[in-house]
């Protein structure tokens, strides 16, 4: 448990630092990172549930609970850096038990607000973290609570100026608001179409 928590603040302090070690070296430019030129883009996006309450899960302990998401988005900055602001609907689909976890309890929809914001670029790749707030339809046992917070490491590559492929890691949690918080992780992949 110990060495867990010390690997993952050696962790957080190596991705603050890279964060701003590369948001310094690469200039926003007239385009948006994830919708060039253009002023909207929808995303659908497609998950794999992992059982693990780390915020950075290892890819491990696959289980049988999904994620299907839907959401459009706006091109933004956040201090000087390409960004985006999102509305999302997330559908969660679990099926049978699996470590302990009866996964079809927690087939949930949410909503969530949240935004992305690019670390690094090269070329049509591209590396981004964000954050977000949202709401699920119920609470259960796993997250005892409404209210979830949401935080995504992003990876994609640019097809064309219209569309791109991401792979993407979601973390869901109540951040402790409530004494049942052992998260939803999953990790995926998702199109996008900018118009």
């Amino acid at each position: 448990m110990v060495y867990n928590i010390i690997l993952m603040r050696v962790f957080f302090t190596i991705l603050i630092t890279t964060f701003f070690l590369l948001s310094s070296a690469f200039a926003a430019g007239d385009k948006n990172t994830f919708t060039g030129h253009y002023k909207n883009q929808i995303a659908f996006n497609l998950g794999q549930g992992i059982n693990s309450g780390f915020i950075v899960p290892p890819p491990t302990q696959f289980v049988p609970f999904y994620l299907l998401g839907l959401q459009y988005s706006q091109p933004t900055t956040f201090f000087g850096l390409p960004a985006r602001q999102t509305l999302g609907v997330n559908q969660t689909i679990g099926f049978g038990s699996k470590y302990g976890w009866h996964w079809r309890d927690y087939t949930i929809p949410m909503v969530m607000l949240s935004g992305d914001v690019r670390l690094s670029e090269y070329k049509d790749i591209y590396v981004a973290a964000g954050a977000g707030v949202g709401l699920q339809a119920q609470q259960n046992e796993r997250l005892g609570a409404k209210l979830l917070f949401q935080f995504k490491i992003i990876g994609g590559w640019h097809i064309n100026d219209k569309w791109a492929l991401e792979i993407f890691m979601h973390h869901f949690s109540n951040a402790n608001t409530a004494p049942e918080n052992y998260s939803y992780a999953f990790y995926g992949m998702g199109v996008t179409y900018n118009f």
